[in-house]
């Protein structure tokens, strides 16, 4: 019977901050905890974001308690801003203690390592130490030193390395723990009891337990700094939210915090400032820059009616806006959970991670064992140090850290990068899914064109002027809410010409329009009805197949029954559409137009862009037929879209990617949201795909790699013919290196660069060659 607490969630997602896990044999057995739970569909816990997302009908308390059990803390998180005030402030006070906990053994460290380790590596130094304080008291000396690191620095591997060990769940700290505590032992034994050990085998490894500790800190530390940096993409964006809004109240201005903003609240943005929440602006006019919202660096101008993005930055006007969103419901805070989401999503690559990870420690575990016993009956004198040494070498080395974050780290990395890019991955998967299109099927409205009809084509006849044309035929068409009408109204308007009044409005069926407008007859309409008021369109023969060939539909306009001009209404390319299709075709792929446009329009267009497949005069559920059969064609496929008719096709793809401009219904559809609604966001988010999932797998192999091939070295079996042995101070160094060598590696997502942009350069460059 699922849980009855307030806290439940019914049938929803649960997210959980969890602390203490230090591996990915953690996320293993935090995951097992949780799906063991009744009520849980699913749970993917993160091991760099340290938050679990938990979906089911399961009650949060019964959770918290499940991980509890596992040997972790869990607190829910409810207020996602909040929360991760309060991650960034507990990572801070971690950071702080492991910074301490590391000086202090590294100054605690030093003295051991001399005392023991110098006697090898400089001559004469053993005489040196025997003659000044005595061998014997060097012992004692390193007994204390040793003791005070594994005591207060060390402590906190055995506060959880010993419980998990208990539980029968290794983890890390159980491996530094059983390694270090073996070492120690061993040393105290030979210190206050060496008649207890076999002859020959009288020898401390004090440094061994005392370097170990503070090695796996500094990886620690140096682990913890890198971690926190790749965070860095939700902490600049957080950093945007404003913290006050300039709210009219009570007929006078004043300074609220941000939280209190109300919807319908009248806000002033000052030259300079973020602004607060999302709104319309009510007065003002300015530009903003809108960069973080949709990636592209050239600020946009606001008037009234004009909708402003919060977080975006107000430039030289002051503005006053409505607001429209604020809180949780504002566009930046939903970029925020996307991002948060994409970054604690679990790709299918992980899979085999986790299947490996969670069995990974307790055999290790056995393979130190049967290093320890193997050397005990068969090495050579003194046996028993060999095995002691060699078993604590691997179990030191084999500790899976760089397993657990080779894939986490490279995901918030480059889901970091692409939020930075305008680039929004809504559903994890799709990160990996993308690198693998053969295919990208774009829809043509609102995708490759501005989705909007504008006047493109205006030749006046001989005895005509262009203005007073242009303000007679808008005259007519004011009166009509077709889109081609409303083009013609706005251009007019645009080059601030006056709109005539106009009397005996009359539409002619199946040919046009015709009007009176100060005092002339105009009528307005195809071929056809030109021809049917006896007028020869000839004249204009040329331009009409011209526009023919560019896919456009021309319209003729006479005034008092003479021909006075060739019109053309189109939806027009955006700018940066050409550059985007040239980049996909470097990237390997090939495009697809589909659209429910007539197939000469499409023609036309594809062969102006160079896109390779058209698939025109097709409905919704077209769409999806048609996704189908070039799917099936081509390989996995990549739809774009922004209407309300795509959220079919782009839920049929492999994966869809959706032009933020669009409508909801097609972000919520969408695997991929590119928020600056330009094509060029495509080839950024495939080149970015491949970029994190190579890095993924480099980091991958490093991690697997290095423990496969050193576990068998730190085990001995190079000693028979080399004489080679690998000394737990080097396994502990090696291990802690391996972890900040994945977490570099993916820090190099931050300088990932979109391929668009240099092929942008290239293009305008060819076009004004």
């Amino acid at each position: 019977m699922p849980d009855p607490s307030p806290a439940r969630a019914a049938s929803a997602s649960i997210s959980l901050s969890i602390e203490g896990m230090t591996c990915a044999s953690c996320v293993g057995r935090v995951e097992k905890a949780l799906k063991a739970v009744p009520g849980v569909a699913d749970a993917m816990v993160n091991l760099a974001t340290e938050r679990a997302v938990v979906r089911g009908v399961a009650g949060a308390d019964t959770l918290v308690a499940a991980i509890d059990k596992a040997g972790y803390e869990a607190r829910i998180v409810d207020d996602a801003a909040q929360a991760d005030d309060e991650a960034d402030d507990k990572k801070d006070a971690e950071r702080t203690a492991l910074r301490r906990d590391l000086i202090l053994a590294g100054v605690l460290t030093l003295p051991v390592f001399v005392l023991e380790m110098g006697a090898h590596l400089v001559p004469g130094m053993h005489a040196w130490i025997d003659a000044a304080i005595g061998m014997q008291n060097s012992w004692y000396l390193q007994f204390i030193l040793t003791l005070l690191i594994l005591a207060v620095p060390g402590r906190r591997f055995y506060q959880k390395g010993f419980p998990a060990l208990l539980r029968l769940a290794p983890d890390m700290n159980s491996l530094v723990a059983v390694g270090t505590a073996a070492a120690f032992g061993y040393s105290v034994v030979a210190t206050f009891a060496p008649g207890l050990l076999p002859a020959g085998t009288v020898n401390v490894y004090y440094e061994a337990a005392a370097v170990i500790v503070a090695l796996i800190l500094l990886g620690r530390h140096l682990e913890a700094r890198a971690k926190g940096r790749t965070s860095e993409a939700i902490q600049r964006l957080v950093k945007l939210q404003a913290k006050v809004a300039h709210v009219l109240r009570d007929g006078r201005t004043v300074d609220i915090p941000i939280k209190e903003v109300a919807l319908g609240d009248i806000v002033e943005v000052r030259p300079g400032e973020r602004v607060p929440v999302d709104g319309e602006v009510t007065d003002g006019r300015s530009f903003v820059d809108e960069s973080m919202i949709t990636g592209e660096p050239i600020p946009v101008e606001k008037s009234s009616g004009s909708a402003v993005v919060g977080g975006t930055v107000n430039q030289a006007g002051a503005l006053t806006l409505r607001a429209t969103a604020v809180g949780g419901q504002t566009m930046l805070a939903q970029i925020i959970r996307l991002v948060e989401q994409a970054q604690g999503a679990k790709l299918p690559i992980q899979a085999v991670v986790d299947k490996v990870t969670l069995w990974f420690v307790p055999a290790v575990m056995l393979a130190a064992l049967l290093t320890f016993l193997v050397w005990l009956a068969f090495g050579p004198s003194p046996a028993l140090t060999f095995a002691l040494v060699n078993a604590v070498a691997v179990l030191i080395i084999a500790c899976p850290c760089a397993m657990g974050l080779a894939t986490p780290t490279s995901i918030m990395v480059g889901t970091g990068r692409g939020a930075e890019l305008g680039v929004l991955f809504r559903k994890g998967d799709a990160l990996q899914l993308l690198k693998d299109a053969r295919v990208v099927a774009v829809d043509k409205t609102g995708t490759l064109t501005e989705g909007r009809p504008a006047l493109t084509d205006l030749e006046i006849a001989a005895g005509f002027e262009r203005g007073p044309v242009l303000a007679r035929v808008a005259a007519v068409e004011s009166r009509s809410e077709h889109p081609i009408a409303r083009a013609i109204v706005e251009a007019a308007r645009a080059e601030g010409i006056a709109v005539p009044a106009m009397t005996d409005f009359e539409s002619v069926t199946g040919m046009g329009v015709r009007a009176q407008v100060d005092g002339a007859r105009i009528e307005v309409g195809a071929d056809r009805y030109m021809r049917a008021l006896g007028l020869d369109v000839g004249a204009f023969a040329d331009s009409a197949a011209r526009l023919g060939d560019e896919g456009k539909s021309p319209l003729y306009a006479a005034i008092d029954g003479r021909l006075a001009a060739i019109i053309a209404v189109a939806d027009p390319i955006k700018a940066g559409t050409p550059a985007a299709i040239a980049a996909l075709h470097a990237l390997g792929l090939k495009v697809a137009m589909v659209t429910g446009d007539n197939e000469r329009t499409a023609r036309a267009i594809a062969a102006r862009l160079g896109i390779d497949e058209v698939v025109a005069e097709v409905l919704p559920e077209g769409k999806v037929d048609a996704v189908r059969r070039l799917k099936a064609a081509h390989g996995r496929l990549a739809f774009v879209g922004d209407g309300i008719n795509d959220a079919p096709a782009l839920a049929e793809a492999d994966v869809g990617v959706a032009i933020g401009t669009g409508t909801d219904i097609a972000m919520e559809s969408a695997d991929v949201v590119l928020m600056s609604g330009n094509l060029q966001g495509v080839p950024n988010a495939i080149a970015l795909s491949q970029a994190t999932i190579g890095n993924i797998r480099q980091n991958l192999f490093w991690a697997f790699a290095y423990n496969t091939a050193l576990i068998p070295v730190a085990a001995g079996v190079l000693y028979p013919a080399w004489g080679v042995l690998l000394s737990p101070i080097f396994a502990a160094g090696a291990m802690a290196m391996s972890s900040v060598f994945v977490l570099g590696n993916a820090l190099r997502l931050r300088r990932f660069q979109p391929p668009s942009a240099a092929l942008q350069q290239a293009v305008h460059e060819g076009g004004r060659s």
